[in-house]
């Protein structure tokens, strides 16, 4: 290798090198923060939902009793339903944590957070939503949502973390995908019938108590990634 690639090289090594030392630095803060926090849920949803939106004031109706029932509420720190979801919180005096990301058009927090941490890295940030939750509440959203929904499914089905309750608010929004995951992917064998137990579908925010209730009496201990 001539000396004008070994030029060339430099750099990139020494980015890599303390691009590691910001991960570490991520991670670091957010144990360190999210392990203090106590017994929580992670609710995501779309960051274009409008104030006063139907899913806007579902986020916000399950977020407040999530706190009534000893909860508090984890959101990705944006606008839309998440707003909505940390809002919730707010209003009832709860813990209300937003996990921001830093985006090239800014993703700006909302103004309902109690608690907030900020990310460069999408994977740390996805760390920590599911490893100081005892259950997942997902509200409709675009890419960004499937991509959370996703990450905890598969987490959950390969018990890579232990088994939380997911509860998908918004009937009408998700049921095309409930009937293509049917039709397409239990179809194809590329998932099983009891892959579908790992998913609860609601529009009403007392029932997705109900169901975290049932399913863990306010778990506080971390959830422990394999």
């Amino acid at each position: 290798m001539n000396g004008k690639a070994m030029q060339q090289l430099q750099p990139q090594s020494t980015d890599d090198t303390w691009r590691l030392f910001r991960i570490m630095a991520e991670f670091v803060e957010g144990f360190e923060t999210l392990s203090k926090i106590g017994p929580c849920i992670t609710i995501f949803g779309s960051a274009r939902t409008p104030a006063g939106d139907p899913y806007y004031e579902m986020a916000r109706g399950v977020a407040s009793l999530a706190v009534k029932n000893g909860f508090g509420v984890i959101t990705g720190g944006g606008g839309g339903i998440m707003e909505g979801a940390n809002k919730g919180a707010y209003e009832a005096n709860g813990k209300s944590v937003g996990l921001n990301i830093q985006l090239p058009f800014e993703q700006l927090p909302n103004k309902f957070i109690k608690t907030l941490l900020s990310f460069r890295h999408f994977f740390c940030r996805k760390v920590m939503f599911l490893k100081y939750t005892s259950a997942v509440v997902v509200l409709p959203g675009g890419f960004g949502t499937m991509d959370e929904l996703f990450e905890a499914l598969t987490l959950i089905q390969t018990q890579k973390s232990e088994t939380l309750p997911l509860v998908m608010m918004g009937k009408e929004y998700w049921q095309g995908l409930i009937d293509w995951l049917h039709t397409s992917m239990l179809a194809k064998n590329y998932i099983l019938p009891a892959d579908f137990e790992l998913i609860r579908l609601t529009d009403d925010p007392q029932e997705t108590i109900d169901i975290i209730n049932a399913f863990t009496t306010k778990r506080s201990t971390p959830v422990n990634f394999a």
